[in-house]
């Protein structure tokens, strides 16, 4: 009668088990953390996000009294470098109100109204900091994880574990500093600090700085800074082009550019060409070469780099262009091609981060160089359950993090739901070697080029694995106004609720008001109201995007030529064409080798 007893609390204990929903670990409270928990909830998974600090929001929420390594914020200047359509979570829409390039303190304002309004908070431990995540038991049956932590508020020392049936890493990558060292640092008798720490100027007034950096901390430090300091010098081994937030009609840059049109346009053309118009565009802003931030690798072959002052204060002079650091001295540093030493009181390194998950096993999770082998930038293949363990958000890409990180956060939540399945471990793998592959040959080797995407074909590749990829050529004959904003106009998140699991009802009338919300922070005066913006048109929308494409293509006809210079040189083929057909030849070092032909008008371009 006993046994008989056991095997039915065994048999209902197993389906019960079933029948309750899945257990979801969700690490960190940021903004990706936060995407993670609502698409679970979407999928009726039992969520449990676990968080270090007392706050939601990570790094966008501004702390100036934390400088803990593994916990990031913003300095108390920072503006997002993508605008906020583009920015967006896809079923909610940030205030008209806003600016387009929005203030952190606005940034993190946006945040805390969605989680409020799905009521996220409810479902975070505050101060518990996870310390390891390891296979359950029965993980080669179930996938189940042990989850570790410490209650922070209560006993620091006593861990607690709980299983989960998946887990999501929301950690971000700005945690752990990545610090060089150089010859001669121990001698130096001024302070050396990391981006990280910094929050203010406060505290730097009549100094003179070293910036070590070209990348959006550094510059963001450099121009910071060059508003008290004495002199400000911002040293860089490779230089950079510096992209802006603002184009040149004063329309959003990213705006302008993120576009299916244009991305489709893009992919037919040789990537060379690609970066020579965008070279030339961003040089007609800023003359890269005169100040001594050209760099020797392409516009496109290196994350961007995001800043509107820094051309002004290099012009000024509070921010001079130097070479990369040759070595300290006690006083200050000497920069390599210099034999002088230039003073400083302080050095700041705007060097970058470590991607580092300390509460996983290097055996589960290998990282080398920055370098993570993930399936999408998401899964470890070589696990038998990978959809149950997600490293979210772990990627860059020309354009807003947040799009791509939501969808991220969708696909894994249908995966643990058993509504999606992964390919084989063969297909994962083939594709991992693809992924890197790519950056390999388009981004220079650097620590810091490890997890690039390109935004609009990463976003439509997980959309597709979601099943709410927009129909484009279905809308084309039941919804022409819908298809022209699609695929003329800014490609916002708000298209991927369209259709497929989880759409959102408002997603349309999202999009077609989107240009409404990008022109109302500018109607501030009786000059600005009346500026004609009410409603969606047409004939406008289509006007300005015919601009767009005819500002890029006026490019291709008519600055080809002018745009190389003194670098190409011109004969005229008269064995093998008649009239006016030309060679264009374009030398290796500066282009590579390339095979592609360019048609102008009558002339040819070929590569030697």
């Amino acid at each position: 009668m006993e046994n008989d007893n056991d095997d039915e609390q065994i048999l209902s204990s197993v389906l019960l088990d079933e029948t309750m929903p899945k257990r979801v670990a969700i690490i960190g409270a940021g903004v990706c953390g936060s995407a993670t928990a609502k698409a679970c909830l979407d999928q009726n998974l039992d969520v449990v996000v676990f968080e270090k600090t007392d706050y939601t929001g990570g790094l966008w929420r501004y702390q100036p009294n934390i400088n803990e390594n593994g916990i990031a914020s913003v300095m108390r200047s920072t503006v997002i470098n993508t605008s906020k359509e583009v920015s967006a979570i896809s079923n909610f829409p940030p205030k008209a109100e806003y600016p387009n390039y929005m203030h952190h303190s606005q940034n993190i304002e946006y945040y805390d109204d969605f989680a409020k309004t799905f009521n996220l908070r409810s479902y975070v431990r505050f101060r518990h900091e996870v310390v390891s995540v390891e296979m359950a038991n029965d993980y080669e049956e179930t996938g189940r994880w042990i989850v570790r932590y410490r209650n922070m508020k209560l006993d620091e020392q006593s861990i607690i574990e709980e299983i989960f049936d998946a887990v999501a890493i929301c950690v971000g990558h700005h945690n752990v500093r990545n610090v060089p060292t150089f010859n001669g640092q121990e001698q130096f008798q001024g302070t050396i600090i990391h981006s990280h720490e910094l929050k203010h100027a406060d505290g730097f007034q009549n100094k003179n700085i070293v910036v070590v950096g070209i990348g959006n901390s550094a510059t963001d430090a450099a121009v910071e800074l060059s508003s008290v300091a004495k002199q400000v010098y911002i040293s860089t081994r490779r230089g950079s082009w510096i992209f802006h937030r603002v184009s040149r009609n004063g329309y959003p840059m990213d705006l302008v550019f993120q576009r299916r049109i244009l991305n489709f346009l893009t992919n037919l053309l040789p990537y060379w060409l690609i970066c020579t118009v965008m070279e030339w565009y961003l040089n007609e802003f800023l003359d890269h070469e005169r100040y001594g931030l050209k760099p020797k690798h392409r516009c496109l072959s290196a994350h961007i780099t995001m800043n509107d002052a820094l051309p002004n204060k290099i012009m000024c002079g509070t921010v001079i262009v130097k070479d990369n650091i040759e070595r300290f001295t006690k006083n200050g540093v000497i920069f390599c091609g210099e034999e002088h030493e230039t003073q400083c009181d302080t050095v700041v390194l705007g060097t970058g981060y470590r991607v580092n998950v300390p509460f996983i096993s290097e055996t589960i999770l290998p990282i080398n160089r920055n370098r993570v082998r993930l399936f999408k930038h998401m899964f470890v293949a070589g696990l038998k359950h990978p959809h149950t363990l997600a490293i979210l958000g772990l990627f860059q890409s020309v354009g807003a993090g947040i799009p791509p990180g939501e969808l991220q956060c969708r696909w894994f939540a249908l995966l643990v739901a058993g509504k999606r399945k992964l390919p084989s471990k063969c297909e994962m793998e083939r594709e991992i070697d693809r992924q890197y592959r790519y950056i390999s040959e388009r981004y220079y080797d650097s620590d810091r080029h490890t997890f690039q995407v390109d935004w609009i074909p990463y976003m439509d590749d997980l959309a597709d694995r979601i099943g709410c990829r927009p129909p484009l050529l279905r809308y084309l004959f039941t919804d022409p106004r819908l298809w022209f904003a699609l695929v003329f106009g800014v490609c916002v998140p708000y298209q991927y609720r369209l259709t497929g699991p989880n759409q959102w009802n408002g997603a349309r009338n999202a999009i077609l008001t989107t240009n409404e919300r990008i022109n109302r922070p500018f109607q501030t005066n009786h000059v600005s109201k009346n500026y004609k913006t009410n409603r969606f048109n047409l004939t406008n929308f289509s006007t300005h995007n015919i601009l767009v494409i005819d500002h890029f293509m006026q490019k291709f006809t008519e600055n080809i030529i002018c745009i190389f210079n003194d670098r190409l040189s011109y004969y005229q083929n008269r064995d093998d064409h008649d009239g006016d057909d030309y060679w264009v030849t374009i030398p290796n070092e500066n282009f590579g080798n390339v095979n592609s032909i360019i048609y102008y008008g009558n002339k040819k371009a070929r590569y030697i």
